[in-house]
């Protein structure tokens, strides 16, 4: 029985749920607000692997303990493989703007997914900015950056 995590954007919250059937299509409501506009996440587990996975902070439970050394020393091997990449390589940013997601514990959203398959593909970035850099700067209110903050993770487990 797959297992789906999902973020309401009110409650700025993501929710697993159980599926009895692989359905990837169903949306769920929000276990506590009600709403029905939850958006699907890539799950923890899906993301990092378990000797990369950051630890959180207990004050917060929201994103990767930066005091951590083994989050520190992902940083450093990251920020030596970017010196040296080709940011003229579309597949190359791929391939970072999917690791820093997994180093930093933050969800990819949708749009920012389309993004990345489509610099994977080979297109050109300024393209693809053009076309999807309004879409992901919305997003990226509402899941972080200027928005609300970093959604926090709900321990509970939903039916579907």
């Amino acid at each position: 029985m797959p297992i789906y995590e999902f973020l309401c954007p009110k409650c700025n919250v993501i929710y697993s749920f159980l599926s009895r059937t692989a359905d990837p299509e169903k949306i769920p409501t929000c276990p506590k607000c009600g709403s029905t506009d939850l958006r699907r996440v890539p799950s923890r587990f899906g993301i990092g692997s378990s000797p990369k996975k950051t630890a959180e902070p207990a004050s917060t439970g929201i994103g990767p303990d930066i005091d951590d050394p083994r989050v520190e020393r992902e940083l450093m091997r990251f920020a030596s493989e970017l010196e040296g990449m080709d940011e003229n390589d579309p597949r190359q940013m791929a391939r970072a703007v999917r690791k820093m997601a997994e180093i930093s514990g933050e969800p990819i959203t949708p749009t920012m997914e389309e993004m990345i398959r489509r610099l994977e593909a080979g297109e050109d970035p300024e393209l693809v900015e053009e076309e999807l850099g309004d879409a992901i700067e919305e997003e990226m209110g509402e899941v972080g950056g200027s928005g609300p903050g970093a959604p926090s993770h709900d321990d509970g487990l939903y039916p579907m």
